[in-house]
């Protein structure tokens, strides 16, 4: 079983042990040695000491989707020894603490037993219970240096990045390193048949998760305004949002800040400052996962009925009711496109990965002041909170907001008159003013029943006029959202087809399929209304692969209501248990529905 840059381990251990450091100091070892890698991280919601899992896939043809096969796994956590044993390839490794003994109920005679005394080494080591806890972490990041042949110099590099201006730390990190190194390499053949390589295929690429990149976007796109109340999976983005307005929206002068960040006593409050915001001028967001739109939808039915921008980050994860909040789906497509009371249809953005997460931010604030309206960009955990090798993010120093339609003090000097909800152009957008800019621009902001001209009515002629242009505004931005990704085979009849973080799961599939023979085109909708392309391309297969991560296929229902396409032509394939899609779900999927109908 000797695979070279091609393979994928799982390292066990409990919540609030420290293991964090470890996992990632083994991610950023990998990368800088130039081979691609993704890590997922599985952890629990709620309190220290319940089992946490890191998973590392090395795919020298750069997959980033999660694999369930794992050739080696570090299980470093009694409590889940039986769970960790079965998750082992035949054929495969299991690394393990041997200062105790291990029971021989967990010993499977396909799997190769690596004990390697952790605990018993760091004790002698070191001083203090807390402190021979987090080096027992480094030491096995220790022994799978030598186990899987990582550059020694790469992570003595990583260390002193870290910890230089601590030399305690530093000699305590670096000597943990080599206790379980030295010992893995003085008990075992090292490196293991799989191992580590070096390549040269990260130089122009980074790691980051979608939280950070989408708070980045934020800033470039000129957000300076946000609320939100804290949930998981979406706190980290307002997290590292602050962090970066606090470098960069800081007067160096003054030292006063040139933005506003505020933390709301709940999720609706929280939207209702972005709407306030949005309808005094600035460029506001909110971060939020399921449970929070589901408190924010009056406001969502306000502001798109009032016609403010908004931006509305959703981190989606399971559910319903608190569901599992460290587990990701995308059981939020439904609810955001349709989200409040009455009639509303919201332009939706559906990320594949961190660098669209940074994109599709900068997107979402165009898009929300263009057509006046809510605008949601929906991620996931997966994307969020996940460590993901992506090509360096770019930017064009060239681009300037897209501030739609909005009357200066001199447009309103100018006008005989001004009416916030009139159709001057054609195009279902109206003008709108900023508070404070001309008397003439000023209006009664109103979620009642309102006519063309911002006036309180109850009258059925002029509620409909109102309702039927947001319509017509709204489908408009058919042609302004991001067109769908589309990768066509030669000869296909099939589609697959797909949203957000399935992305990388169904490519590698596609290529796997492809090479028993199954050819399919391919499609990823990146925007919600959905063009005329996305009904083109399902119109033109007989079957159509529905792929998503949620139990009641979401995404097949809105592409069945939006596009008019026979439900016949849509193939549902689902997962939603929770972990990250992984190409060897679609393909039984896609499997079990052709043989289904063969």
């Amino acid at each position: 079983m000797s695979r070279v840059n091609d393979f994928a381990f799982k390292i066990a251990t409990a919540n609030g042990t420290g293991s964090a450091s470890a996992n990632g100091l083994i991610m950023q070892a990998i990368f800088r040695m130039g081979i691609p890698v993704t890590g997922k991280n599985v952890f629990p919601s709620n309190i220290q000491g319940l089992p946490t899992w890191y998973e590392i896939r090395v795919s020298k043809d750069g997959y980033t989707a999660r694999t369930p096969n794992f050739d080696l796994m570090v299980a470093l956590n009694a409590a889940t020894y039986a769970k960790d044993v079965a998750e082992v390839r035949s054929g495969g490794w299991l690394l393990y603490d041997s200062s105790w003994p291990l029971d021989d109920k967990l010993k499977r005679p396909d799997v190769t037993y690596i004990g390697v005394p952790l605990a018993e080494m760091c004790n002698a080591a070191f001083k203090g219970v807390r402190e021979r806890i987090l080096m027992k972490n480094i030491a096995y990041a220790g022994a799978l240096a030598a186990l899987l042949n990582f550059d020694t110099d790469v992570m003595k590099a990583l260390l002193t990045e870290k910890f230089g201006r601590k030399p305690a730390l530093m000699d305590s990190n670096q000597k943990a390193i080599a206790l379980g190194f030295d010992y893995a390499t003085t008990h075992f053949d090292c490196p293991l048949p799989i191992h580590l390589d070096k390549l040269d295929k990260t130089k122009d690429a980074i790691l980051i998760d979608g939280n950070t990149s989408a708070a980045l976007g934020c800033l470039y796109a000129g957000a300076t305004v946000a609320a939100w109340y804290p949930i998981t999976p979406s706190t980290s983005l307002m997290d590292a949002f602050t962090g970066f307005c606090k470098k960069y929206r800081t007067d160096e002068a003054t030292k006063k800040n040139r933005f506003a960040i505020i933390q709301a006593e709940d999720e609706l409050s929280a939207v209702g400052m972005v709407i306030g915001a949005g309808w005094a001028g600035a460029r506001a967001f909110t971060s939020t996962a399921g449970p929070g739109i589901s408190l924010m939808s009056e406001f969502i039915g306000l502001a798109y009925y009032t016609e403010i921008p908004a931006v509305i980050f959703d981190v989606q994860r399971t559910g319903p009711s608190t569901g599992m909040p460290t587990r990701t789906q995308q059981g939020d497509l439904m609810m955001c496109a349709y989200a409040s009371h009455g009639d509303t249809r919201h332009i939706c953005l559906y990320p594949a990965d961190p660098r669209e997460a940074f994109e599709m931010a900068v997107n979402a604030f165009d898009l929300a002041e263009r057509f006046q309206t809510p605008v949601f960009v929906l991620t996931d955990l997966d994307i969020g909170m996940n460590d993901w090798m992506i090509p360096k993010l770019s930017w064009d120093d060239a681009y300037r907001p897209d501030r739609g339609k909005v009357l200066s003090a001199e447009d309103l000097e100018k006008a005989k008159s001004f009416s916030r909800y009139l159709d001057v152009d054609g195009d279902g957008i109206p003008y709108r003013s900023l508070p404070g800019v001309h008397p003439k621009g000023a209006y009664f902001t109103r979620g009642s029943g309102h006519n063309k001209h911002a006036a309180y009515t109850e009258d059925d002629q002029e509620y409909t006029e109102v309702m039927e242009r947001i319509d017509r505004k709204i489908q408009r931005a058919t042609r302004a959202v991001p067109p769908p990704f589309t990768k066509l085979a030669t000869g296909a009849k099939l589609g697959l087809v797909t949203v957000g973080g399935c992305h990388s799961a169904c490519l590698e599939a596609l290529d796997l399929l492809g090479k028993e023979g199954i050819a399919l085109d391919y499609m990823r909708v990146r925007g919600f209304p959905f063009g005329d392309e996305v009904t083109k391309f399902l119109d033109s297969h007989e079957v159509n692969f529905i792929v998503e991560q949620n139990r009641d296929a979401q995404l097949r229902s809105l592409l069945t209501l939006e596009t008019g396409v026979h439900m016949e032509k849509l193939e549902s394939v689902r997962y939603f248990g929770g972990f990250p899609m992984s190409a060897h779900h679609v393909i039984t999927g896609v499997k079990a529905k052709l043989e289904r109908a063969a």
